[in-house]
């Protein structure tokens, strides 16, 4: 079997009525938004809804489409979406090693991955969306 050519995924941005962000801590990456690969046949926002409930144990509802940032080397896609929690609880798992909601400036501060930090930048500004990032 060959490897896919291109690589897509999606990821939420999550606020609680707090006006905090939901943030995972992963074994690789630290802390990040929910998110991963959109399986065959799924829909975008679904990907990103399934990939938060797994990772984090929140059910989200999307608001709104955000935009797109594209590693054009490594032929991957990232869309992201503006989400609302709307059941479940925080989970720990092989993919999340803690879950929990950060204050904005916290949030950021906390997110050091490439630039995972940019992305919920991009995301909580609705006057720059929908965007589209090459990098």
């Amino acid at each position: 079997m060959n490897p896919p050519k291109h690589i897509v995924s999606a990821a939420a941005i999550v606020m609680n009525e707090n006006n905090e962000i939901l943030l995972i801590r992963g074994p690789r990456r630290g802390w990040e938004m929910p998110g991963g690969q959109v399986e065959e046949g799924e829909s975008l926002q679904d990907a990103a809804v399934r990939e938060t409930k797994e990772e984090s144990g929140i059910d989200i509802e999307i608001i709104r489409f955000c935009g797109i940032f594209q590693n054009v080397d490594g032929s991957i896609v990232n869309t992201l979406f503006l989400a609302r929690p709307i059941g479940g609880e925080p989970i720990v798992t092989s993919e999340s090693l803690e879950t929990r909601y950060f204050p904005i400036e916290e949030a950021l501060n906390k997110v050091t991955l490439k630039n995972f930090k940019q992305r919920i930048e991009y995301c909580l500004k609705a006057d720059s969306q929908p965007f589209y990032i090459e990098f």
